[in-house]
């Protein structure tokens, strides 16, 4: 039988100096929705869990228009998808945290956890890709913010040292005539894991495109930027024909494994209808 200890921290403070005295079997539980089952079946090997669902900073989000959105790591993500101001601003990441699990399981899963798990298929991390997150993180070392793009480092790992822990995930206030959106394929309704996934954020000036970021999952070691698709769109004129161009680069930068969710081609397939779709719905909010 596996020992595991559970402790609570109700400061930042508190938390890193039990990761950090915890050693590299230490996990934070921001939700558990993940790591508890992964403990459970042995797939992460778990000493002690770290509870930070009792600091409050952690368990709250704040918006305003210059200084944009904070979202506390351990917030249950119901309590972002029914707030108006992310719907207004942030449609792109209710649409991916809308899907994750079921009712039970938004009630507990947060984006710092789906962040921290570092699924190369987790729903909410291309969507936060796109529009550009931040991860705020607290360690033994001081505080540092790292791009949520540039965070992960394989399947399940990411770039968090002894100690650390995402405290917040930040994103910027959409700039007039911007838009994002995202999608994802699955065999079924609910409840289930991507095939793929794809978040797309464009800004226009008119109909020329002045910036593009066009994130999947799924499809790749861990979650990708498809600098190529960006590079089809930006200094052009949004037509079907550079939404096409972009799609056909996502096309060439899915690298996919097959599983029982999905082949190589259908996932290549996808890669490329998703980012046509997602662009598509992006262009129609950036218009307005």
């Amino acid at each position: 039988m596996q020992t595991v200890t559970y402790q609570r921290a109700s400061t930042v403070n508190e938390a890193i100096a039990l990761l950090s005295d915890g050693g590299e079997n230490a996990r934070v539980l921001a939700g558990g929705t993940d790591i508890i089952v992964q403990a459970r079946e042995r797939a992460r090997t778990v000493d002690s869990f770290v509870d930070i669902k009792h600091i409050p900073e952690l368990m709250t989000f704040n918006y305003n228009t210059s200084d944009g959105l904070s979202v506390g790591a351990a917030t249950p993500v119901y309590l972002l998808y029914n707030d108006n101001d992310i719907q207004t601003h942030y449609p792109a990441l209710v649409e991916a945290i809308t899907v994750i699990g079921g009712t039970a399981i938004q009630g507990r899963a947060s984006l710092g956890g789906n962040l921290c798990n570092s699924s190369p298929a987790g729903d909410s991390l291309t969507s936060m890709m796109a529009l550009g997150a931040i991860a705020n993180i607290a360690g033994p070392n001081g505080e540092r913010d790292v791009a949520v793009s540039e965070f992960f480092t394989g399947p399940g790992r990411n770039i968090l040292d002894l100690g650390e822990f995402v405290v917040a995930i930040s994103f910027a206030t959409p700039p007039a005539n911007s838009g994002a959106a995202w999608q994802r394929f699955i065999p079924r309704n609910e409840m289930d894991i991507a095939v793929v996934n794809c978040g797309s954020y464009v800004q226009l000036d008119g109909e020329i495109v002045t910036d593009a970021r066009i994130a999947l999952g799924a499809v790749a070691a861990t979650p990708i930027m498809v600098p190529a698709a960006a590079e089809a769109l930006i200094g052009r004129q949004i037509t079907d024909e550079t939404i096409s161009a972009a799609a056909e680069a996502s096309y060439e930068a899915a690298t996919p494994i097959a599983d029982m969710r999905g082949s190589v081609k259908q996932r290549k397939h996808l890669s490329k209808v998703l980012t046509q779709r997602t662009l598509d719905i992006a262009v129609e909010r950036a218009r307005g």
